[in-house]
């Protein structure tokens, strides 16, 4: 079979990695060493299993070598029958997971991540509910002990963000936050309002995988760089330096602000993280758009311009209209519990791809 003609591949590749770590001259080449061990880590779980499927392959053959075997008794050849039944019960099941863990998989999944949050139509509630996702986002970092770092901010009066940007760090945020990108709907009383009806608002949310400077290189002569007052809700340096930093890219036309920081120095090297990864996720879109062959999954990681879930507050419903996924905690979710939302449409995601839907 192909996949296992690949896996016998990829098993000489890993131990080939794992006799090159242990050689000392490649020990003394940090970035060789750091490229080899990250191609370990990565095929260490597909091999784990392969292994597994070989011993409970040969477990089989010998099962079915003492059931065939005139020469023993009735008693050990049922204990044989019923060592063959398992072993080929796990068989078949170690052979669906290796095909999952053989899906392509996507080179940002363990990178960190740029969020940006923008309150859509709706005004001040709008503002308010890109606060509760930000919230959202940052009590889910925390529960996965990943870390995050406001970018840039733009408050409003009442404590709401009309955008904001922020940095998680940590192992695969990518590979779990990139379904999250779309248009995020909420409809509940607003927080303005004392009458009864309910309003509905929208929120975009886009998720950029952090692009490092050895991968996406900027030629500084494409830059403009404007530096200006910052302006916003709270701060007493606010309006009396111009610490802030704005960057615009010529030949896009993509332009990144921020503000957030006292210092100018800061607010370029934040300003300049941003624009990388927007300009790293324009590249990779137009290679994606390239290949006509490649199909993005059904799940995919979302438009920014798509509707992609509903927030529905008198019915403590959310809804990821994708996937047809509801459940009727909203509440909990709300306080960082994004896993069940979020191992849906990753298994959805898996399901088309096994499914051809790439």
């Amino acid at each position: 079979m192909i996949m296992f003609d690949k896996l016998k591949l990829t098993d000489e590749r890993y131990e080939e990695i794992s006799t090159k770590l242990a050689e000392p001259e490649v020990v003394a080449d940090n970035k060789l060493y750091a490229s080899l061990m990250k191609e370990y880590k990565s095929l260490t779980p597909v091999i784990d299993k392969y292994r597994e499927y070989l011993k409970h392959s040969k477990a089989i053959e010998e099962a079915r070598e003492m059931m065939d075997d005139g020469a023993l008794d009735k008693d050990m050849r049922e204990l044989a029958r019923a060592e063959y039944d398992e072993s080929k019960e796990k068989l078949d099941v170690i052979n669906e997971e290796l095909k999952i863990l053989l899906l392509p998989t996507d080179p940002n999944d363990d990178k960190n991540v740029i969020v940006e949050i923008r309150g859509g139509a709706g005004g001040e509630e709008a503002s308010l509910f890109a606060g509760s996702l930000y919230r959202m986002y940052t009590m889910y970092a925390e529960a996965r002990r990943w870390k995050s770092e406001t970018l840039n901010a733009n408050e409003t009066g009442l404590g709401g963000y009309k955008e904001i940007s922020f940095l998680i760090s940590g192992e695969g945020a990518y590979s779990r936050l990139k379904y999250e990108s779309g248009v995020h709907r909420v409809q509940r009383v607003p927080e303005t309002e004392s009458q009864g009806r309910v309003h509905t608002s929208t929120v975009t949310v886009a998720v950029l995988a952090e692009a490092d400077e050895v991968e996406f290189e900027i030629n500084p002569a494409d830059l403009k760089i404007d530096v200006f007052r910052a302006s916003g809700a709270g701060g007493q340096h606010i309006n009396k330096t111009e610490s802030a930093v704005r960057i615009t890219h010529l030949p896009s036309g993509v332009v990144v602000e921020c503000q957030d920081e006292r210092s100018q120095h800061k607010n370029k090297d934040r300003a300049m993280k941003i624009l990388r990864s927007k300009l790293y996720e324009a590249l990779q879109q137009e290679q994606a758009d390239a290949i006509a062959s490649e199909r993005k999954s059904q799940v995919g990681t979302g438009s920014r311009s798509e509707r992609i879930r509903t927030y529905n507050f008198p019915e403590s419903r959310l809804t990821d209209h994708r996937i047809g996924l509801t459940i009727y905690r909203l509440e909990h979710i709300l306080n960082g519990n994004l896993d069940e939302v979020i191992d849906a449409l990753a298994t959805a995601d898996q399901a088309a791809k096994l499914g051809g839907g790439v």
